[in-house]
């Protein structure tokens, strides 16, 4: 064990860092006392960390210890459209039985066997490093992991050539903060201290949201634009830097390509003059100029983007306009200006390709899926324009019944008899209900392993403060097991997890140090695009043909559609929990209390709704009862719908997902979760349905 310290014989501090998918990526300090973990609690030591967690994570313990864990291995013994049965089996059956399935399969065609995963851990090893080996040299599907930021990821890469950004310190320096699409007091705390740094030395900030979160309350204003308009409202911006001249000139003609010129960003950009932008973001003329006013004569001003606004058609376009913004007024030229979406570009010392093998292949042709189709692509027959139909599903750092959009299509795909599916898991969640095999796989205190971030710039270790509890195994080792049974005899299955952390990275990193000491950070500039030298083919950042696109679903875009259903939803995550995680935490589940959507008073008095009355929200892919709050931080035309619960935890085992489609954005094929039209009416439980 590799700890910070000892505080008495029988205590030890370990270096641990949060896996979840948060641009925070904490370090941890874990208290251990005889075996167990006692305390989690922040790195005062760590320069983003700075001693403080969110209350989720400062809970890890009860995840770890909590009574209903899965620690050992189960198979279903009931079908899969009755209440799930389970009955434990040993590692040496459930591994013999998963390898002759999924061998027979192979030997008909292996891409009939598909991986899914996200971030239920951000580790290097237990997310794709051993499963990527796995899966390559079986010749499985590849998977397109998009559910979550896909299309600013594009967006990013297209602009400035990876996904780059400010360092996160910088915030604090900065006079005018746009908080654009992020709820940061929930989903980014430390960023927000950072901000709030700023505040006090007399920094205006902004939020720019459909929703009044509680980022926005505490802004010094609210911009609450409809959903899929934040592309417009960067052109209207642009428009009027334009017309009043507050553009640097210099470094749009050093470091920028595609401005002028005929059909040029520029000329798009006169298009939407205040007015307009008005008119299509549902909000004032003069919100449009203060908002620019401010950008352009506010120096140095910097731009906190987020995801949920790139989770509608028009997503990657809308980010590359805001990308664009700090390259017009030069606020790249100081360290407290420009933009961050995410810093995961900068870790150029993770060599993802030695920790999967691409290689394992051996050239076979592959075909891959988009995580945000899987209900669509489990219903597929096997096509030309397809492949093989996915026979067997393998699940891990994922809960995608309650996750993927249009759920009703996800359950009838995952209940076909002929599917084999195995999950790797903490609990029995919704896709865990509906496995054949479901393998018991450690927590972040039980295993070793190595992260980078999408906030900041840090590489961080996480060690194993704990044995694994029950018989429970680390995804590295369940893969190792899986390729045992396969009879896969390269002799990279048998690297243990400290080699494989020891292969994440290159010489820039010296992990016996970040061992030590338990984060090291990138050595990187200030200011990183003060004279250019974005990570594109010739350093300049590219405007491409960057342009606002409607919703799939608005008045604009569908209006007979908009007649029936004229209610905007967005699904942003409950504040207590993390996408589906932490949902069975009673505590934190306490705090939420139930599903909520969030109404305007003008939209429920339009529909005879009071406040707390059970409703059911619904469109022609389905319906989801939920408990109504009247609440101001719904704007009028928008609901939103808090997420993402359990399926078997919400009422009439449903979530928001049951009424978002599967269609994609416009880059990098995401989900376009905040981009649905519904109507909400009173529900009875299902009496008058």
């Amino acid at each position: 064990m590799h700890s910070l310290s000892s505080r008495t014989p029988t205590q030890a501090l370990v270096n641990g860092a949060c896996p979840h998918d948060c641009p925070d990526t904490c370090a941890l300090a874990l208290t251990v006392e005889n075996g167990r973990v006692i305390k989690v609690q922040g790195r005062a030591d760590h320069p983003s960390t700075h001693g403080a967690l969110c209350t989720k994570v400062s809970r890890y313990a009860e995840r770890t210890y909590h009574a209903e864990r899965v620690l050992q291995p189960l198979k279903r013994v009931s079908g899969k459209h009755e209440a799930p049965r389970f009955e434990p089996v040993t590692w040496a059956a459930a591994l013999a039985d998963i390898a002759s399935r999924l061998g027979a399969i192979s030997a008909r065609d292996p891409q009939a066997i598909q991986p899914y995963s996200y971030a239920g851990t951000m580790g290097l090893l237990q997310g794709e490093a051993m499963a990527g080996r796995f899966f390559n040299r079986l010749g499985a599907s590849l998977l397109d992991r998009t559910i979550c930021a896909s299309a600013g990821a594009a967006a990013l890469t297209a602009t400035y050539g990876h996904k780059l950004g400010m360092h996160l310190p910088y915030f604090a320096e900065s006079r005018l903060i746009l908080i654009w699409g992020s709820n940061s007091i929930a989903s980014n705390l430390h960023f927000w201290t950072y901000a709030n740094q700023a505040k006090r030395a007399g920094a205006k900030l902004i939020c720019i949201d459909p929703r009044k979160t509680e980022t926005a309350d505490k802004c010094h204003q609210h911009i609450a634009l409809m959903p899929g308009t934040d592309g417009a409202l960067a052109l209207g911006l642009m428009q009027q830097l334009i017309a009043h001249d507050w553009l640097d000139h210099d470094y749009l003609r050093d470091h920028v390509d595609g401005w002028d010129g005929v059909g040029g960003l520029r000329e798009r950009a006169l298009a939407w003059p205040p007015e307009r932008v008005a008119e299509v973001c549902g909000i004032a003329a003069d919100e449009v100029r203060g908002l620019a006013r401010d950008y352009a004569q506010t120096a140095p001003a910097a731009i906190r983007l987020n995801y949920g606004m790139q989770r509608v058609r028009g997503g990657g376009n809308a980010v590359r306009l805001i990308a664009l913004l700090p390259c017009l007024t030069g606020a790249w030229r100081n360290r407290a200006g420009g933009l961050l979406l995410s810093s995961s570009g900068w870790f150029a010392p993770y060599k993802r390709a030695d920790l999967e093998r691409p290689e394992l292949r051996a050239g076979r042709p592959t075909r891959t899926v988009n995580m945000s189709t899987i209900g669509d692509d489990l219903l597929r027959p096997t096509g030309p324009d397809f492949g093989p139909q996915i026979e067997a599903l393998i699940v891990y750092n994922s809960n995608p019944v309650a996750v993927a959009p249009e759920s009703p299509k996800v359950v009838r795909g995952f209940q076909r008899a002929d599917l084999f599916t195995v999950v790797l898991e903490h609990f029995m969640t919704d896709t865990a209900d509906l496995a054949d095999y479901v393998l018991p796989a450690t927590t972040q205190m039980e295993h070793l392993d190595v992260h980078t971030s999408y906030g900041h710039t840090d590489v961080l270790i996480n060690e194993a403060a704990v044995a694994p509890l029950g018989e429970a195994r680390p995804n590295t080792q369940i893969f190792r097991d899986l390729a045992a049974a396969m009879g896969f005899t390269e002799a990279c299955f048998a690297d243990t997890d400290e080699q494989l952390a020891r292969q994440a990275f290159s010489a820039e990193i010296d992990f016996d140090a970040l061992r030590v000491q338990g984060w090291q950070s990138l050595p990187l500039a200030e200011a990183p695009f003060a004279n250019g030298g974005f990570l594109t083919a010739n350093g300049r950042a590219q405007c491409g043909d960057a342009d606002h696109l409607a919703n799939y679903e608005s008045v604009v875009s569908s209006p007979e559609l908009a007649a029936r259903y004229p209610l905007a939803m967005i699904s942003p995550p409950a504040r207590n929990f993390l996408n589906s995680s932490f949902v069975n935490v009673k505590s934190l589940r306490d705090i939420e209390g139930e599903p909520l959507v969030e109404i305007h008073a003008v939209d429920a008095a339009a529909r005879g709704l009071a406040d707390r009355a059970m409703v059911r929200i619904f469109n022609d892919r389905g319906s989801y009862p939920c408990r109504a709050r009247i609440s101001a931080r719904a704007r009028p035309g928008v609901v939103n719908g808090l997420g993402v619960w359990w399926r078997k935890l919400g009422v009439a085992g449903s979530n928001v997902n049951e009424v978002t489609h599967q269609r994609l954005t416009d880059m990098g094929g995401g989900p376009s979760f905040y981009d649905c039209l519904v109507e909400i009416e009173a529900w009875d439980g299902g009496q008058t349905e």
